[in-house]
């Protein structure tokens, strides 16, 4: 078994799923499991300069081996994983793809089909690690983390390749939009860096959506329904009337590409009261404030019906990316050169979401996106071909290298 995909089945035991409705950093506490856990590696693979915070970020230091000024490079990875799904007691297996569908759990008839992910025929007779079906994989992003610790070993491991200071940092929260927040910039010390986030084999990421949020929070009236004429308010009514004026054709299952989209993700409520929780999403700053502005009508259309019976919360999370690396594509040419090295097709493609450079690039390190080679994260059809980390390996390896030229 290679080392990256042993790091990756150890790492992905630990529940490390974040919680948006916390206050605190981390938002849960059992991120510091795996933090303390990657310190102790990190310390025995010889690393330097290793450190883990009161907010839960670890960081570490490979020091060059040139005797010449050369930029500090530095990787990225996030240790939580999503709250859409189970991260707990993950199961996973590797399985070889041969064509058919993989039977994640016979006892559920859960299983993991071509005719639904047809992307898995680019893997054809590869070994893939996948689900018991029951849970999400995390490969998203423990992957990243496997792929980093994994690179800096085998740097540590052959002195002959040239790199300069190599900077790496793990971080909590990212799938919650906070991964950033409390990262220190300068005490990290990195020149720029990369995430290791990315979904499929190739790709290679510097633009991102602007992102929102939506908060819509809704004031009924309950009153028995024998009595109710002319009295009676029903949140849940009001919230499925705000649901049906956003465009059906602007929603994450109907959008791809820089199409960008409204996306009710929670919504729960009695008569009495209700709420509704968006995100919005889109690649065009001005489009996106239109699509804010867009909600803001929609709820003040409600209140005038309903007066004073809907309250939201709109704010901002992260912005595009692609707006501070234009500045800096020498950074993203790294990337493509390391992967054309190796044999490797760069996919140049926006993310349709966001990751922790998206807002460490607003915070003065550029930090474009790499892959880790999953697919289908937040869910139990998410696998990841073992061929696809080993060649994140490689590509982080050899983006060192080549900063080091």
């Amino acid at each position: 078994m290679s080392r990256v995909t042993e790091r990756f089945l150890t790492y992905v035991k630990f529940d490390t799923q974040s919680d948006p409705k916390s206050n605190t950093c981390p938002s849960t506490a059992k991120q510091l499991e795996l933090a303390r856990y990657l310190v102790k590696e990190l310390k025995s693979l010889g690393l330097e300069d290793v450190t883990l915070d009161e907010y839960g970020y670890v960081m570490a230091t490979l020091k060059g081996n040139v005797d010449r000024k050369v930029p500090t490079v530095g990787f990225i990875a996030h240790m939580d994983t999503s709250d859409a799904m189970s991260g707990a007691d993950v199961k996973p297996k590797i399985v070889t793809f041969t064509g058919e569908d993989i039977v994640l759990n016979e006892e559920l008839d859960i299983v993991l089909s071509p005719k639904d992910f047809p992307s898995l025929y680019n893997y054809l007779n590869e070994a893939i690690i996948v689900t018991d079906g029951t849970t999400l994989l995390g490969a998203d992003d423990k992957a990243g983390i496997a792929e980093i610790v994994t690179a800096v070993e085998y740097l540590l491991e052959h002195p002959e390749i040239p790199h300069g200071d190599i900077k790496i940092a793990f971080t909590p929260d990212e799938e919650i939009g906070r991964g950033a927040d409390q990262f220190d910039v300068k005490r990290f010390g990195a020149d720029f860096a990369y995430t290791v986030d990315g979904g499929a084999i190739g790709e290679l990421q510097y633009e991102s959506f602007n992102a929102a949020a939506a908060e819509i929070r809704i004031k009924g009236r309950s009153v028995h329904p024998g009595d109710a004429k002319g009295k009676m308010i029903n949140a849940i009514h009001i919230a499925n009337e705000i649901a049906m004026m956003f465009p059906a054709d602007e929603r994450p299952e109907t959008t791809e590409g820089y199409e960008g989209f409204y996306h009710l993700y929670a919504m729960s409520g009695t008569v009495e009261e209700a709420s509704m929780e968006y995100i919005i999403r889109e690649f065009d700053a001005e489009k996106f404030k239109q699509r804010k502005n867009f909600v803001v009508q929609v709820i003040k259309q409600i209140n005038q019906k309903y007066p004073d019976a809907v309250e939201l919360i709109l704010y901002d999370q992260y912005y595009n990316m692609r707006d501070k690396l234009e500045e800096r594509l020498d950074i993203v040419e790294y990337a493509k050169q390391a992967m054309m090295e190796l044999g490797i097709e760069p996919v140049i493609k926006p993310i349709r979401g966001g990751t922790d450079g998206s807002k460490l690039s607003y915070m003065g390190l550029p930090t474009p996106n790499l892959f880790t080679g999953g697919h289908n994260f937040h869910g139990k059809c998410e696998y990841i071909p073992i061929r696809s980390m080993e060649k994140a390996v490689q590509v982080i390896v050899k983006i060192c290298e080549l900063v080091a030229r």
